[in-house]
């Protein structure tokens, strides 16, 4: 099995969020997938096969379950399946039947992903001292990314957290992640954020696009534009632009190669 490593949303090799890209030959079992995810051990490892044409089946897995929406693994293999082929415009079809359309122009590549709306939620106090905020101005929460959403007042606080992530978890169950933002202090960027999900993945994922699916919208009513840049500030950072559409939200980036190989399976 081909396989690839696929820094995300970034321009330079060695930042961003590196992704692994699979390209089956045929069917695999979701045992092996999930095996071969966590013996990688990135945030997220994505496996796509071509259906028909520029429609490919897409999947994604963390170290520990599979999920159905990824950001920059769908960039990655995106990033693979443009270099490889001609192609310069593909369908992506996830687990749950829906299509990420996906575009390239120069070294660009733009997702369209669905848009999921959030509710009013109570943040216990706990979590907020496991992940180290003492002051919070809003909190919201994607049913559909199971993803509590938490915005503080300064980015330079949020680019200082190190929670405790023992404590963390022990905070609260049933969710997949809690995603921090707060308002850009940064001339070029909206906002910034961090995607913390030691429920589901990794502690910290280094650059999340999936999140745009409800972050865009929360920032783009509250700053009153449809087109930002958004800024992740972990240790490896990265950055996206997005834009707010009818019914979708176009998240855009680049993507560096860095390995390719083959995967005995």
């Amino acid at each position: 099995m081909k396989i690839y490593f696929v820094d995300s949303f970034t321009n330079e090799k060695f930042k961003g969020n590196p992704a692994a890209v699979c390209l089956p030959d045929v069917a695999l079992a979701d045992d092996i997938m999930q095996k071969i995810a966590t013996e990688i051990g990135f945030s997220e490892t994505a496996f796509t096969r071509q259906i028909d044409g520029n429609t490919y089946s897409i999947r994604f897995f963390t170290p520990k379950m599979e999920i159905p929406l990824c950001g920059h693994a769908s960039l990655a293999s995106a990033k693979i399946i443009f270099d490889s082929s001609k192609m310069d415009h593909i369908k992506f079809i996830n687990r749950n039947n829906v299509e990420i359309f996906v575009e390239k122009s120069g070294n660009k590549i733009s997702m369209q992903f669905p848009i999921y709306e959030t509710e009013a939620i109570e943040v216990p106090r706990q979590m907020l001292e496991a992940l180290g905020i003492s002051a919070v101005v809003d909190k919201r929460y994607s049913p559909n990314n199971k993803i509590i959403l938490i915005e503080i007042k300064d980015a330079a606080e949020l680019a200082r957290l190190t929670p405790d992530f023992a404590a963390l978890v022990n905070s609260y169950t049933g969710i997949n992640g809690v995603l921090i933002t707060a308002v850009s202090n940064s001339e070029g960027v909206d906002f910034h954020y961090r995607y913390f999900w030691p429920w589901a993945g990794t502690n910290e994922d280094p650059v999340t696009g999936g999140v745009q699916t409800f972050l865009t919208k929360y920032w783009a009513t509250k700053l009153n534009k449809t087109r930002l840049t958004a800024y992740q500030s972990s240790l490896r950072t990265g950055t996206m632009t997005t834009m707010l559409l009818a019914d979708k939200v176009c998240i855009a980036g680049e993507a560096v190669t860095v390995l390719e190989g083959q995967f005995i399976v």
